[in-house]
Parts: structure tokens; C-alpha cells; sequence
């Protein structure tokens, strides 16, 4: 990952935990939360939140917007505790990463947050880690900071391969291709 000597998961949920209340205690906390869960209706991606079972966008995006921010405070407490935004791209499972999207499409209540509270966001594509396991550090910090973390969300890595291999199969037989990126439908004029 990196070469930075990563801190204690001890450490890093410890510090997460306080970034996390200082985010959620801030006077626009209430209007990201709703912005983010508004921004449902462009939740339409075919191989971040559907790998949860039985994944419903009405009861499931609360519980997701909670894991998100935990997400988020993790790798920001990383950062406060590295200076190393590569270290601090620890491994999140993909509903909670795909969550994470949806709340840093909301950059000017997300940029207002961080100044005031201290914390950097931490999220580049090209340098995520979508290989979460259970016992691993990411889960180490989250016990530390919140206890087990939802299964439900929080999806080992070899389990979201598995269930995404039965997504392609099953996009691919009605023509969607490359689960989802790609189709060859043509759409006839009306």
C-alpha cells in the first residue's frame, strides 16, 4: 500500500471516532446528510450497492450514509495521523466506498465541514482500496472506534468478487455487457 509505517489501529479508530462527532456535530451536518441521501436518484451503479443482499435504496441508505462517514473518518484520521494521503487510502468494501461517492458529490457542504471540524477528505480513485477484509486493519480501527462493523455492508472483498461474477452473468443474458459499462441496444425512433 504504502510505505509509510501505518499507526495502531488502535490509534487510528480512536481519532476516527472524534472526527466522525465533530462531523456530525457541525451546523451543516444536517443539510449534507440531506443532500446525500437526495442524491439517491443517481445511485445507478451496477457493481457498488447492489452486492448487498437484498439491497433496497429506501431502508438501506441510511444505514449506508452512517458506514460512509465512518469510512471517511477513517481515512481522514490516517491522514491527520501520516500526512500520507496514499496511507490513508485504507481498504473500505465497495458499498461502503460506492457510498462515499455520494457524499463527496456534495462539495461545497463537504468543504465547509472539513475547514471547520479539521479533518482532510481523503478519496482518489486510482489509489482506493476496495479489498476490505474482516480482521484486517480497516476493521481493526472500526472495532476500536464503533464495534463490529455491519456485515451487511462491510463485505470481504472474495465475497463481492463472488457475488459480482453472478451480476455479469446475469447482465450479460439480457445484453448488458461488462456489467453495465457497455450494450449494443439500439434505440428506434418513436
Amino acid at each position: 500500500m504504502t510505505a509509510t509505517e501505518l499507526p495502531t489501529a488502535e490509534l487510528v479508530g480512536c481519532r476516527a471516532a472524534e472526527i466522525l462527532v465533530a462531523i456530525e456535530g457541525d451546523s451543516e451536518f444536517p443539510a449534507f446528510e440531506a443532500a446525500t441521501l437526495e442524491y439517491s436518484s443517481d445511485w445507478q451503479c451496477f457493481t457498488g450497492f447492489p452486492t448487498i443482499e437484498r439491497w433496497n435504496l429506501d431502508t438501506d441508505k441510511g444505514p449506508l450514509l452512517t458506514e460512509g462517514l465512518r469510512a471517511i473518518a477513517l481515512k481522514a484520521a490516517v491522514f491527520a495521523l501520516t500526512g500520507d494521503e496514499r496511507a490513508a487510502e485504507v481498504a473500505l468494501p465497495v458499498p461502503v466506498d460506492e457510498m462515499t461517492h455520494a457524499m463527496i458529490a456534495q462539495p461545497q457542504l463537504l468543504a465547509r465541514i472539513a475547514a471547520r471540524t479539521g479533518f482532510t477528505l481523503i478519496h482518489q480513485t486510482d489509489q482506493e482500496h476496495t479489498d476490505y477484509i474482516a480482521g484486517g486493519y480497516t476493521h481493526a480501527a472500526y472495532l476500536t472506534a464503533w464495534g463490529e462493523p455491519p456485515t451487511r455492508y462491510w463485505l470481504d472483498k472474495a465475497e463481492v468478487d463472488r457475488r459480482l461474477a453472478i451480476f455479469a452473468a446475469k447482465y450479460d443474458s439480457i445484453g448488458m455487457n461488462r456489467s453495465g459499462r457497455e450494450h449494443q441496444i439500439t434505440f428506434a425512433a418513436a
